[in-house]
């Protein structure tokens, strides 16, 4: 095992996290159309408590995406984290928000109602992936900060947004609402997974949001996709670690690494077929499972289009040798490597989560759940 070889494993490792983050966003998507879907007060709580299953899932994910960026790439963490802190807080606060309205929502002594708290659960819906993927949509775009490498290694911002910037390019937006809509597309398709209510069972409760949810995400998605391949992109040369500007460059990893083509295609086509199945076939129910591997194989495709094949993954708008790249921003060759061999331990992990979600989901959601002393 190379240096080399190491920075690029846990490039894959940490892509392969935020992929499985936007996947159960689906709680975020499914939120957001609490009161859409949710005509009365008890099918509003039907949904909550859909979600209210998996929303810790969605949340660990978060941090262990963080603690996988702060432990291989610290430089990274600093600067984004550390620089861009006011669009971080904003997602860390709307996830806190999420967290308290799932705990008080039905609490006794509850004096804002639990309306109040599932508004909240809407505005942790919408802010959750919107700011999600316009951050993600900064590795292409790039982003306001200053590296200086002397004795230390420190980074700042270049100016006061501290991150709020970002949502001022139109692209970042385009794939935030892109982010956003296709979490709603995975909300309506876990919701007719695993409600079991006669006014979801009928199917009509969904369709509308899903077709809506779909045509928009497609437009965004294309659009955004069709930018970045005919675009500038942020390469570096590996030997001396200067970062130039190339014509193409994220349409050239595409080709050069066939490989991440491949599984583009593959990925965009069961996104799709899992929609168009699911809306024309009202009792298939597999729809989540499908547009969920597809979603996973696309997003982790896109973001190893932004850091292997000698690109700088996280790009300085501010000043370009600022940028970082796998080679300059990564922890030592010993932290990557005694890191690597814990890693094993993931697929356990991985086995666990899995035991339980099928625990969890072994029967479907009824009302009378909604009697249950554990219920939200």
């Amino acid at each position: 095992m190379t240096y080399l070889f190491l920075q690029h494993y846990w490039c894959f490792v940490v892509a392969l996290l935020a992929a499985l983050l936007v996947f159960l966003m689906f709680v975020q998507g499914a939120n957001s159309l609490i009161f859409t879907i949710g005509k009365t007060e008890d099918e509003r709580r039907m949904l909550v408590n859909a979600t209210g299953r998996k929303w810790e899932f969605t949340f660990t994910t978060l941090v262990t995406f963080g603690g996988a960026f702060f432990a291989s790439y610290p430089l990274f963490y600093s600067t984004s984290f550390g620089g861009a802190y006011w669009l971080w807080m904003i997602i860390l606060f709307s996830f806190v928000l999420q967290a308290v309205s799932y705990e008080f929502q039905g609490k006794l002594g509850n004096l804002l109602g639990a309306k109040t708290f599932q508004w909240l659960l809407v505005l942790n819906g919408v802010l959750g992936p919107l700011l999600l993927g316009g951050a993600v949509a900064t590795f292409f775009t790039g982003s306001n900060f200053i590296v200086e490498r002397g004795d230390m290694v420190t980074s700042r911002w270049a100016n006061a947004s501290h991150g709020l910037d970002a949502l001022l390019n139109p692209w970042n937006l385009c794939l935030g609402l892109a982010v956003f809509f296709l979490a709603r597309v995975l909300g309506c398709l876990y919701i007719h997974k695993q409600v079991d209510d006669a006014q979801f069972e009928g199917h009509n409760a969904i369709v509308r949001p899903l077709w809506r949810s779909t045509i928009l995400f497609l437009g965004l998605f294309l659009a955004f996709l069709g930018h970045i391949l005919t675009c500038e992109g942020y390469a570096y040369d590996s030997e001396s670690g200067t970062v130039f500007m190339e014509p193409h460059k994220y349409l050239h990893n595409l080709l050069t690494m066939w490989p991440l083509l491949a599984m583009l295609l593959v990925g965009v086509v069961f996104v799709l077929f899992g929609i168009l199945w699911s809306l024309s076939h009202k009792e298939w129910k597999r729809g989540f499972w499908v547009v969920g591997f597809g979603t996973v194989v696309t997003v982790l495709v896109l973001l190893l289009l932004t850091a292997w094949n000698n690109t700088a993954y996280y790009p300085s708008t501010a000043d370009l040798q600022s940028s970082l790249t796998l080679q300059n921003s990564s922890s030592s060759e010993f932290t990557l490597r005694t890191m690597f061999w814990v890693s094993l331990l993931v697929p356990f992990v991985l086995a666990y989560i899995a035991y339980a979600w099928q625990a969890i989901d072994r029967k479907t959601l009824t009302p009378d759940e909604l009697a249950d002393d554990h219920a939200y």
